[in-house]
Order: C-alpha cells, then sequence, then structure tokens
C-alpha cells in the first residue's frame, strides 16, 4: 500500500443494518494465540513475493488452508508483468465462500510482500525481499483465524474472504502499479455480486495498534466507518481512534471503484514499513486479537 490519494467513486447512501440474530454469548472467540500462529507461519516461507519460492509454497498453504473450512475455494490466477523489474509472473487471487446467503459481507487482506526493502535505512538492501510480518501476513493470520471459526459458527450472513495477490509491487507515484490483484477481482467480479460492504485489514499486527480512521474510507463509506469505530467503542477496544489517518492508496479503492462500500483498517505509524526489520518480532497476538475481535462482533451480531 502506498501513502498516496487515487480517486475513487463515491459511493451514495447505504445503510448497513444487520440483524441482531445473535447475541453477544453465541460469538465466538477469537484465538489470538492461533492467528499470531497463523502470521508466523506465512513469515516461515520467508518473502512472498511474486515468482518467489516462498510466493509458490505459501500459495499452496493458504490454499489448503482455506480448504478446511470453507464451502467453496476458488483460485483465481492471471498474468502480470511488474513495471520496475519487467518480469512476468502469475498472481493468484484466492477467494473462499461461507454459506449460501445472497446478502454477503466481504473481508480481504493481501498476502503478497514487497520484492524490494527500499525504505532500508541501509541503501545496500534496497533490492532485497522483505518478509512482511506485518505488511503482508498481518491481515491474513487474522481472515485465517475467522474462516475457521465461521466453520464451527455459521454466521447471519453469507462471508467472502478473499486474500488478493500483487499488492505491494508498486513503484512509488504510479497508483496504477499497485493493488493488481484487487484491480483484478474488481474488473472481472460477476455483475450480481454486490456484497453489503468490504473491509480490508492491512498493517494490523504491530505492538501498540493505533487505528485511526483512513481518509477514503471516511470520505467514500462514511456509514460503514461509523458502524465500525462505533462497535469498536461499545466493545472498549481504544486501538480504534476517530482521529484522521493518512490517506491510502490499498487494495480497498478498486473495491469502492466498482460500488462495493469498503474501507480499510490499517495502521500505517509502522517504522519498519517496506524495510527488512518488517519480522515477527514487531508483531503481537494482541493487536490481531483486538481486530478479529472487533470483526468478529460486526459479521455475527
Amino acid at each position: 500500500m502506498m501513502k498516496v490519494f487515487r480517486k475513487a467513486v463515491r459511493i451514495s447512501s447505504v445503510i448497513i443494518l444487520l440483524s441482531a440474530s445473535c447475541s453477544r454469548s453465541q460469538i465466538p472467540i477469537f484465538n489470538e494465540i492461533r492467528a499470531f500462529e497463523y502470521l508466523q507461519k506465512q513469515c516461515s516461507y520467508g518473502p512472498r513475493n511474486p515468482g518467489s519460492d516462498g510466493h509458490r509454497r505459501c500459495l499452496q498453504f493458504l490454499v489448503e488452508e482455506l480448504q478446511q473450512s470453507a464451502d467453496a475455494v476458488v483460485k483465481q490466477p492471471f498474468m502480470h508483468t511488474n513495471p520496475r523489474s519487467k518480469k512476468t509472473h502469475t498472481l493468484t487471487n484466492i477467494i473462499s465462500s461461507y454459506g449460501k446467503q445472497g446478502k454477503r459481507i466481504l473481508l480481504c487482506a493481501h498476502w503478497d510482500t514487497r520484492p524490494w526493502a527500499d525504505y532500508d535505512p541501509d541503501s545496500k538492501n534496497h533490492e532485497e525481499p522483505i518478509i512482511g510480518a506485518n505488511d503482508g501476513a498481518s491481515g491474513v493470520a487474522v481472515l485465517l483465524e475467522i474462516a475457521r471459526l465461521i466453520k464451527q459458527h455459521p454466521p447471519p450472513s453469507g462471508i467472502d474472504i478473499i486474500l488478493f495477490d500483487g499488492e505491494d509491487s508498486g513503484i512509488y507515484g504510479r497508483d496504477e502499479s499497485w493493488c493488481v490483484g484487487s484491480r483484478y477481482f474488481a474488473r472481472n467480479k460477476r455483475s450480481d455480486y454486490n456484497p453489503r460492504y468490504g473491509i480490508l485489514v492491512d498493517m494490523v499486527g504491530k505492538k501498540d495498534l493505533h487505528l485511526p480512521i483512513e481518509i477514503n474510507s471516511q470520505t467514500y463509506a462514511p456509514e460503514l466507518v461509523d458502524r465500525v469505530w462505533t462497535k469498536a467503542e461499545e466493545l472498549n477496544l481504544p486501538a480504534f481512534d476517530r482521529s484522521t489517518g493518512p490517506q491510502m492508496i490499498d487494495d480497498h479503492l478498486e473495491l469502492l471503484n466498482v460500488g462495493i462500500p469498503t474501507i480499510n483498517i490499517i495502521d500505517f505509524d509502522y517504522p519498519h514499513w517496506h524495510t527488512l526489520q518488517d519480522t515477527e518480532d514487531k508483531c503481537s497476538p494482541e493487536s490481531l486479537g483486538i481486530v478479529g475481535k472487533l470483526l468478529l462482533h460486526l459479521i455475527y451480531e
């Protein structure tokens, strides 16, 4: 993702109300330790940049893991030539679905990692790929644990979990070079696929998590922002802060552009962004638990 603004289509007034068909006592408990193990598992493959061995091995792991819980898992492969490296790779979005309900919620994250540590303080590392414990693995870890719980406790709405590829191989200043997986999905989705809303989770593993409101989310899906941050206040999750964060180029913009009201839950105040220091010791189970608890309450209540 990138701290830059790109125009998105304004979403008209969207009412996002779900029936309270599941009491709080019935909402499953998010296992933050297991989620952190999912983060560690992804990191164990090394960098997951497109074309790498870690990318190939992690793809297999993610598909097999989601197949244990989902009603359907679809791989969405496509070819992409990176404008910086000039290399062509097969990228793969992973789409998993839960329940047959027509009214659906979309949860998403990106599973690839940046091929270049170009913000590393040591310029000798700028061509090295990053591990991406926070920028990549953290959001996926939260969603894998949610997927496991959905299998055991079906929620009232249908759920789709999409792991986008190719989010993080862009060139600074060239907006179109980022988020290629979500753009491919958005441009090729079925015309009748219109979930109630979407939530993107990205960089949510940092210790001392702080989640201000991302500006594009507030601008283009304000009703959903209010619903999410109000729920966080009800759950006494102070990491969610109604102050304004930066504008982000991230996967939610591609979904907004095709009419899906989607917000980005992200802590971009992360000194290890796009460096070799983005490793699992900078992350915590507690941070994953904060976001996981919030998402579970949203989809079950």
